[in-house]
């Protein structure tokens, strides 16, 4: 409210050219106060009184629909406020409803949203958290599927980048990162994978069971719609998406790779934390001090199993290198098997049987390995499809044959037969009219 003597200023000032924001600057004021004392809706001296609360009446109604129905759509309450007698819009009765709290919260539906939180601690080296994040149109083509682990007492964390979600991936997605963070914790933390947990409990896939048992840990499925149990690898997958994909330039799953691993070995190492006592420090100075357990000599003896196209070089890709196949199954879909721990990949027919077996190359280094015989049998099948004869003569005259006009003729009946005209006939018939 403008006394007296600050409305006659204003006006003065306002005749003298002054805007209605630097009148109110010089008032103290605020500049909506200021423009409704200067356009005469307001009185100096006079206190506006507050406006009648629109929803006051209405509240008793509300409540008692959010009782029958916790999530009642908000049009139809609108709705049904205004027949009896709810005169404002409905963007203003939403915002009402929403600043006087009065939707009850649902616990079940919620998620995390509106629910106490607490960080919980989490000694050194006491486990790992796993999660999956997928990304659509991938610069090389199809889905991109990236697997992290993270350390929650240091953040420190660790991606691979997968073919797919099935557990033979997951399995040597899983075995690559604990490789790059340099060993396991005692306990994995995960979500309600299928490849991991059995749909609708806590048991552990029988499959998966080995798995756990050849890295010496403990799987700990989160319960049931609780995904802040892991809420470090949540905020890991938030941070490498926003940070690393958004803008990353790799044009190939190889080149995504060695990208993720320098990002998160920088700046994801780099982040600034705390100590317990306070003391400033970065996630790889405490993700160094995690003690971890050493991992197996080698991976767990999952087998990697993907289906790829012949190409016309008689040979199939598999990660980032191409191996061959005998001649004559171009554009057929074979099946490649790659055991892990072994060093060679098995290309099998659609049937199942065993077509060649090669040496892996190391990924993505765009060799092509073909074996002696592959490389025979294609040279003689290339060499005896060459012919020496002379091409033909594409502007030469080559009307129809005989065998073309009789068939030709076959086809017409009387139709296509020939006119023939008798000239002798013709004569005779002209001499007996004269």
């Amino acid at each position: 409210m403008l006394t007296q003597g600050e409305d006659v200023e204003a006006h003065a000032l306002k005749e003298r050219g002054w805007s209605i924001s630097a009148i109110a600057r010089h008032l103290e004021r605020d500049r909506k106060t200021v423009r409704s004392y200067l356009n005469g809706d307001r009185l100096p001296g006079v206190r506006v009184t507050a406006v009648a609360d629109p929803l006051a009446d209405f509240e008793v109604y509300i409540r008692a629909r959010f009782v029958d129905d916790p999530h009642l759509w908000a049009t139809s309450l609108f709705d049904e406020v205004v027949a009896l007698g709810y005169a404002r819009s409905y963007p203003s009765f939403v915002r009402q409803v929403r600043q006087r709290g009065l939707r009850p919260h649902c616990e079940a539906c919620a998620g995390v949203k509106g629910r106490d939180s607490i960080d919980i601690e989490h000694p050194p080296g006491e486990e790992i958290q796993w999660d999956w994040f997928e990304r659509r149109r991938a610069p090389w083509g199809g889905t991109a599927f990236v697997l992290l682990g993270t350390l929650p007492h240091s953040s420190r964390t660790r991606g691979v980048l997968a073919e797919s979600l099935d557990q033979a991936h997951l399995v040597e997605a899983m075995d690559a990162v604990m490789r790059r963070l340099g060993g396991t914790a005692r306990i994995w933390r995960t979500d309600r994978l299928a490849t991991v947990i059995v749909p609708g409990s806590r048991d552990v896939q029988p499959s998966f069971a080995p798995v756990a048992k050849h890295y010496g840990a403990i799987v700990e499925p989160c319960p049931p719609r609780r995904g802040n149990r892991k809420g470090a690898v949540e905020a890991a997958v938030r941070f490498t998406c926003g940070r690393w994909w958004r803008t990353m330039t790799a044009a190939t799953p190889e080149e995504a790779q060695l990208s993720l691993d320098r990002f998160l070995a920088g700046p994801g190492d780099a982040r600034q934390r705390r100590t317990a006592t306070g003391l400033k420090t970065t996630v790889g100075v405490l993700g160094d001090t995690e003690p971890l357990l050493a991992l197996p000599a080698a991976a767990f003896p999952a087998t990697i199993e993907v289906t790829r196209v012949v190409a016309a070089n008689a040979t199939v890709a598999f990660r980032g290198n191409r191996y061959s196949v005998p001649p004559g199954l171009t554009d057929a879909n074979l099946s490649l098997r790659h055991r892990l721990g072994s060093a060679t990949v098995e290309i099998h027919s659609p049937v199942g049987g065993l077509l060649a077996a090669h040496r892996l190359a190391p990924p993505g280094a765009g060799s092509i390995v073909r074996s002696v015989e592959h490389h025979a049998a294609l040279e003689r099948v290339v060499l005896s499809a060459f012919t020496t004869e002379r091409p033909c003569d594409r502007k030469a005259n080559r009307p129809p044959g005989p065998e073309a006009l009789a068939a030709a003729a076959a086809l017409l009946g009387n139709e296509g037969r020939p006119v023939v005209v008798d000239l002798a006939a013709y004569a005779e018939l002209a001499e007996g009219a004269s």
